[in-house]
């Protein structure tokens, strides 16, 4: 049998090329949100027409606004956060990436608990949901705030812990999308099954994330 034997310049490469697999997913998970709420900014920037489904947004803008910057911001950054040899080799950019990610995401969650408690709700978004929002909301801004505690205190594994717990909420936007795509393709939603499927979002979400905080604990 003839053995295939990798070069050795060939191994470093290809361990690259795999840990950007989880930055690249997430960047692309992030990216309908991200684009949407983009196209939000310029409507409201651009004074685009207003709909009954819009009108909030024009005659409050500054709750959205916080929120899309400050989630596009955490989202997109904080992608970056989990390539492990910016991690190792580049430890300033990982602190100082983390002094915008912190204030970022707590924007992002802040605001977006704002919106819940002032917009006049659209339909769907009744019944359940804005209480599943706010509790997911303070979920990640807990988070965040533990993570800031964790590595002030030099408890590294716990900080990670927290911060991947944040990131799983707050890109759970992304998960969202395809959580809701089964009852917008069935005859769209109402205010029960956007509940259902935007709590999904999230549980499944903090599943991965805790997957993978255990994967990485070392077991004793």
């Amino acid at each position: 049998m003839t053995r295939t034997i990798t070069p050795p310049l060939a191994r470093p490469r290809a361990r690259r090329s795999r840990e950007w697999l989880i930055p690249t997913s997430l960047l692309l998970l992030s990216a309908v949100p991200v684009l949407a709420g983009a196209l939000r900014l310029t409507s409201l920037a651009s004074g685009g027409d207003v709909t009954p489904e819009n009108a909030r947004f024009f005659a409050l803008p500054l709750p959205v606004t916080l929120h899309i910057v400050g989630a596009t911001t955490y989202l997109v950054l904080g992608a970056f956060q989990f390539v492990p040899s910016l991690r190792q080799r580049h430890p300033r950019y990982h602190r100082l990436a983390g002094r915008v990610l912190i204030p970022a995401g707590l924007v992002g969650a802040a605001s977006g608990l704002w919106m819940t408690a002032v917009y006049d709700l659209p339909a769907t978004d009744g019944g359940l949901l804005p209480l599943v929002r706010w509790v997911f909301g303070l979920a990640m801004i807990a988070a965040l705030v533990l993570g800031l505690v964790s590595v002030r205190r030099r408890e590294f594994a716990a900080h990670r812990a927290w911060m991947i717990r944040a990131y799983a909420i707050g890109i759970a936007a992304g998960t969202q999308v395809f959580t809701t795509l089964p009852w917008m393709l069935t005859g769209g939603l109402d205010a029960t099954s956007k509940t259902l499927a935007m709590t999904l979002g999230w549980v499944l979400n903090l599943a991965v994330a805790e997957a993978i905080i255990r994967r990485a604990t070392p077991r004793r």
